[in-house]
C-alpha cells in the first residue's frame, strides 16, 4: 500500500497528514517546522513513504531539498491550485488544510512547481541586496545633497567616492564657512 504526506506550512509550525492508497487518513500531527523533527515522525512511521506535498511558499525551498536531501520523494504544488482546492472544504484549518493536501497528491490533480537550485537562490538574493544598497546610498547622496543646499553648498551632478571628505574641514564652532574643496580631484 501507498502512503502519501501532505503538510500544510506555517512560519512557525506545520501539519502534517498521512493518507494510504484508499484516501483514509492514517496520521495527523502538528510538529515544528523544522526538516529534523519532518524527517523524524516520518521515519517513525510504520510504512515507507510514496511522496510528500506541500503547495508553494516562503519555506519551500528549504524544505524541498532538506526533505530531498533526507532521502524522501519531495513534490512542491501550484499554490493556486491548491488553494482553489482547499476552499471547497468547509472549515479551513492547518490539520484539514494537511489533509486537503495529502488527499490532493494521492489523487495526482496538482502541477508541481520547478524549484530552482540553491545557487539561483543565491545569485538573486546576491543581485536583489546589490540593488537596495545601491538605491539607499543613491537616496543618501540626494539627502545630503538637498541638506548642503541650505547651506549654499553645490554638488556637482555625479558625486564621486569621497567627495564628502572636503566637508567636514569646511564646519567650525560658529557654523558653515565657504567650502573651498575642488570637486574636480576628489
Amino acid at each position: 500500500m501507498e502512503y502519501y504526506v501532505g503538510l500544510d506550512i506555517s512560519l512557525r509550525s506545520c501539519a502534517l497528514c498521512i493518507v494510504d492508497s484508499k484516501g483514509k487518513v492514517c496520521l495527523e500531527r502538528e510538529l515544528p517546522c523544522e526538516i529534523e523533527d519532518i524527517a523524524d515522525c516520518l521515519e517513525a512511521f510504520e510504512h515507507p513513504v510514496e511522496r510528500i506535498g506541500f503547495e508553494a511558499g516562503a519555506l519551500s525551498q528549504h524544505l524541498y531539498f532538506g526533505l530531498q536531501s533526507s532521502g524522501f520523494d519531495v513534490v512542491c504544488m501550484e499554490a493556486r491550485q491548491v488553494s482553489a482546492a482547499l476552499s471547497a472544504m468547509r472549515n479551513k484549518t492547518d490539520k484539514t488544510d494537511a489533509k486537503g493536501i495529502a488527499q490532493i497528491l494521492w489523487t495526482g490533480w496538482f502541477s508541481p512547481v520547478h524549484m530552482k537550485s540553491r545557487e539561483a537562490h543565491g545569485l538573486r538574493a546576491l543581485l536583489s541586496t546589490r540593488k537596495a544598497l545601491l538605491k539607499k546610498t543613491m537616496d543618501l547622496a540626494n539627502e545630503v545633497r538637498g541638506l548642503l543646499k541650505i547651506f549654499g553648498i553645490r554638488l556637482p551632478r555625479t558625486v564621486k567616492h569621497g567627495i564628502f571628505r572636503c566637508f567636514g574641514a569646511a564646519y567650525d564652532r560658529d557654523g558653515w564657512r565657504s567650502c573651498t574643496c575642488d570637486h574636480s580631484t576628489a
